[in-house]
């Protein structure tokens, strides 16, 4: 798509690898010492051109139950920690569409050519469907196509930096809030 993303990618991975890494190793740790290994969780999911990939996150489950430290995971979305590899690898990008697994596309029935403006991109950790999420799959649609429409370095720094805040104060806050300003613009 835009060759700038991969260079974008490629230049903030270092800053993320510092700034992570040793929350990376706090949330390994925790994991060991919560529920033992493994510690990672790995799903195919299609990505620039439909292509399978497999995503790399923190293990959040066992025996279908959400664990102590995947719900604090979740909560914050510091589970995808990991797939700072599979930006490194050139599956993903720090921003785009979310990846779907093949089970998914299925199921939403995004398999006709309508939907593959999707696939036009690699797919992102983050993204505006994945900062909006909980509204549907229509509206994640939505959001994907505006997301490659306007996308560009600004527009990219916003999610990301929106992504930080909801590493840490949490999902929810940070979805009340951007809700509430949506409403106050109508």
């Amino acid at each position: 798509m835009r060759s700038w993303k991969r260079v974008s990618d490629l230049l903030w991975l270092p800053v993320g690898l510092v700034v992570f890494t040793p929350i990376a190793l706090l949330i390994g740790t925790a994991i060991l010492l919560d529920d033992g290994r493994p510690l990672f969780f790995l799903q195919p999911r299609l990505g620039l051109g439909r292509r399978r990939f497999q995503v790399i996150k923190f293990r959040t489950m066992r025996d279908g139950r959400v664990t102590r430290v995947g719900a604090l995971l979740r909560k914050t979305g510091l589970d995808e920690l990991p797939q700072f590899l599979n930006i490194l690898r050139g599956e993903m990008s720090f921003v785009g569409p979310r990846p779907l697994t093949p089970e998914d596309v299925l199921r939403l029935g995004w398999t006709e050519p309508r939907h593959d403006f999707r696939w036009l991109t690699r797919p992102g950790i983050t993204g505006l469907a994945q900062v909006r999420a909980g509204l549907g799959a229509r509206a994640s649609l939505a959001w994907d196509r505006l997301y490659l429409r306007r996308c560009g370095p600004l527009l990219d720094a916003g999610l990301l930096a929106t992504t930080f805040v909801m590493n840490v104060v949490g999902k929810e806050p940070v979805k009340r809030l951007l809700l509430g300003t949506c409403r106050q613009w109508r």
